[in-house]
């Protein structure tokens, strides 16, 4: 069990479990599968960032709904960002660990006052909120995913909508789980257990079901616990499933990334699962790293995959002290690589000095006409005081957003 200044923190939701040990296991290098083909392999093209810029309207719309003192149950804050579309046009967010309640505005807006919450506002493990036509209109009751056991929480990662069994005209959103428990240092921040899907019905977004695909508690290693979903990406057919490992806090300096492969409409069928083993596809392999050495360079566990004229792009944090900092891209022509890279760096904005940037995430379907919304998440770097720190300015604890534009790599 962590001891009680980890539980302290976990309880004050400080989101150090995707802020650390996630920021600081950063960056990726070149893997060298033998299969060097993928779908539409002939129309690839070595793509870079052009250019990029703040998109102040998604960041602010998360600022004024999180700032709303009009509900205590609603959302304030929360980092892990993922969305879909919904088949009606609404936008489903799910977040990871998330502070509800109310907070309370500064009685004088002059000075260095910000808008703050109690210290005791309620922590959830995992929320979901609701936007349309580009406003975020409520929070569904939360935690949307329970708990498994005591000690043990579920994560949202990547999502999609699709049929609810292959063939079937009924649709659905399958949303990809990282489960964890409790542990003791090094893993204070939890202990990979295994990947789930969750099945929400449509229109109403109530959970069905939960399955396991992938356990990994006979991993007897932590840091080589593979758990999948921090991006998906579908093509022909395919939904192209990523992950990584947790090879940090076991005194690694680099995690590893992995590649998984779902027919369409298969994601909560565990049979239907296939794993890049390092030269094949197999349902029943060990999965093995498509990204990093393990040595140098790495992924964090949450990094984002695109596709863009043929080509695959990824963006993780930069590699070591950038990693708090900075986002790097990488290419390749197929989802087991090879990964060339990094492409280009580029240092979004962070909210003032001590805060880290962390979990790049691509948003397609708010993308288009050639460019791509992406998402990092923000928080307060020193652990002794971040819980202090999230409660004092509420901003700290939330998305910001930014329109990137892909090229031809000179």
């Amino acid at each position: 069990m962590p001891d009680d200044a980890a539980r302290a923190r976990q309880r004050t939701g400080t989101g150090i479990a995707l802020a650390l040990a996630l920021v600081l296991g950063a960056v990726l290098v070149t893997g060298r599968p033998d299969d060097d083909s993928g779908p539409d392999a002939d129309d690839c093209r070595p793509r870079t960032v052009t250019s990029w810029s703040a998109d102040t309207a998604l960041t602010d719309e998360f600022a004024r709904y999180g700032d709303d003192a009009g509900r205590t149950d609603d959302w304030t804050g929360g980092d892990g960002t993922h969305s879909v579309r919904l088949p009606d046009g609404r936008l489903l967010w799910l977040f990871s660990d998330t502070f509800l309640g109310r907070v309370h505005r500064p009685p004088n807006p002059v000075g260095e006052s910000y808008t703050w919450r109690d210290t005791t506002a309620p922590m959830v493990r995992n929320s979901a909120v609701l936007m349309r036509d580009g406003r975020l209109e409520g929070t569904l009751p939360a935690p949307l995913f329970p708990d498994p056991a005591p000690g043990q929480w579920r994560w949202p990662v990547a999502a999609r909508v699709e049929a609810r069994a292959p063939g079937s005209s009924e649709q659905v959103v399958k949303v990809l789980l990282w489960v964890r428990r409790d542990g003791q240092h090094p893993w204070i921040y939890g202990v990979p257990t295994a990947t789930e899907v969750a099945t929400l019905s449509l229109p109403d977004l109530r959970l069905e079901s939960v399955v396991t695909v992938l356990d990994q508690q006979q991993v007897a290693d932590p840091s080589r616990r593979v758990l999948f979903g921090t991006t998906l990406v579908e093509e022909d057919g395919w939904t192209y499933v990523f992950g990584g490992d947790d090879g940090r806090p076991a005194s690694r300096p680099a995690s590893h990334a992995y590649v998984a492969r779902v027919p369409e409409g298969g994601l909560g069928d565990p049979a239907a699962w296939e794993f890049w083993d390092g030269s094949q596809w197999q349902t029943r392999a060990r999965p093995r790293p498509v990204l990093g050495d393990g040595l140098r360079t790495g992924v964090g566990s949450a990094f984002s995959v695109a596709r863009d004229e043929g080509t695959y792009v990824l963006f993780t944090m930069a590699a070591g002290a950038e990693g708090l900092t900075t986002v790097a891209s990488y290419w390749a022509c197929s989802p087991t690589g090879p990964w060339h890279g990094p492409a280009h760096r580029f240092t979004p904005a962070l909210p003032g000095n001590g805060t880290a940037a962390y979990n790049p995430q691509t948003h397609p379907e708010l993308s288009g006409d050639g460019r791509l919304v992406l998402s990092y998440d923000v928080n307060w770097l020193e652990m002794s005081a971040a819980a202090a720190m999230l409660s004092r300015n509420v901003s700290l604890y939330r998305p910001r957003f930014l329109t990137v534009r892909l090229g031809p790599r000179e």
